[in-house]
């Protein structure tokens, strides 16, 4: 897989995502080769699974701009990104999401669709869908206010202000901030000490804790299918993208 590696440790499956020319903007092939590493890992022995990014100071710069600009209803449809989310929340034992460097957009959904996040003082997290005309529809309107409450959800999704790790830590959206050399031992550590409890007993307990989340991923779909189609998100994209290129030029 180009952008997706995996490795085993100890208890672990270890998933790194590599796409340093896109700062690991979220594409259809990252998804489809996640969408890979999780049937696998599914059906495989029982491990903690651990995310993380081979790109330095990045977890996952958000979409692919580029990508989505192109994306219409039918694409909404599909929930490209919110199915992939999905499945991650439903893999059977504890994930851990370990983010140095910038959580944006899909990147801070990806890393609340874990069940853990540990995160570098060099980690940022926002999310400014909004500002590109379309919504946070891979589960960051229900994620985000189930970890830091609706007040703090809506000044989040609203302002699409961008937050530090300590401000990330004291509302409850990420569960420590260590310095990012640290941050792999540290995240090893929590698997050794998780995995000595049950396994059975654990994915048991994950079934359980799944029953109190929203149901308005269907929403969502929906909504993101009207916006997609609409020409103030295409503009907003567009001058997205013309900026980026301003600036790299």
């Amino acid at each position: 897989m180009s952008t997706v590696k995996t490795q085993f440790r100890d208890n672990a499956i270890l998933v790194g995502l590599d796409k340093p020319e896109k700062r690991n903007a979220m594409d259809e092939q990252m998804t489809d080769e996640l969408h890979e590493v999780l049937d696998l890992a599914i059906r495989g022995e029982p491990r903690i699974l651990v995310l993380y990014s081979m790109v330095d100071n990045v977890f996952v710069s958000g979409a692919d701009i580029s990508e989505l600009l192109h994306r219409d209803a039918d694409s909404a449809m599909r929930s490209i990104n919110a199915g992939l989310f999905e499945k991650l929340e439903r893999y059977r034992w504890p994930t851990i999401a370990v983010i140095d460097g910038y959580a944006l957009g899909g990147g801070c959904e990806l890393a609340m669709a874990c069940d853990l996040r540990i995160a570098s003082t060099r980690a940022r997290f926002g999310q400014p869908e909004l500002d590109l005309g379309i919504l946070a529809g891979a589960g960051g309107n229900w994620r985000l206010p189930q970890l830091v409450g609706i007040s703090m959800a809506r000044r989040l999704l609203y302002t699409g202000e961008i937050i530090d790790a300590d401000k990330a830590l004291s509302i409850g959206l990420i569960d420590a901030v260590h310095q990012a050399g640290e941050l792999m031992d540290e995240a090893m550590k929590l698997v050794e000490t998780i995995s000595k409890r049950s396994w059975r007993a654990l994915e048991l307990t994950k079934l359980s804790l799944g029953m109190n989340r929203q149901p308005t991923t269907t929403l969502d779909i929906v909504a993101q299918a009207l916006l997609f189609e609409s020409d103030d998100k295409k503009a907003r994209m567009q001058a997205f993208l013309n900026r980026k290129k301003k600036k790299s030029g």
